[in-house]
């Protein structure tokens, strides 16, 4: 194993938590329901699906699915694009905003 690959697997072990999991999987399924439920009424509570939200979404989404149901990806590269340091706020941004309209 690489020091960088020791690394990622360090930092990534501060999140390894089954309440943190729990609470990604929840997130993740929300925008997703809401996305497949009503997509114009959750475009509209957040201010449309525009070129850097819309993907944005997707990724949160997958993302905090992936963290969610405890898959690691073996190739640190692969950590590093799948976080839930980024997917998490993101989603959690997102929900926000379709939680105040």
């Amino acid at each position: 194993m690489s020091n960088l690959d020791l690394w990622v697997k360090r930092i990534h072990q501060l999140l390894d938590s089954g309440l943190v999991r729990l609470l990604s999987m929840i997130m993740a399924l929300c925008a997703g329901g809401l996305v497949i439920w009503e997509p114009m009424l959750f475009a509209q509570a957040i201010g449309g699906f525009g070129p850097i939200i819309s993907p944005a979404l997707i990724w949160a989404t997958c993302t905090a699915m992936i963290y969610g149901v405890g898959f690691v990806p073996h190739r640190w590269y692969w950590q590093v694009f799948f976080t839930p340091y980024c997917a998490l706020p993101i989603l959690t941004y997102i929900l926000w905003l379709r939680l105040l309209s």
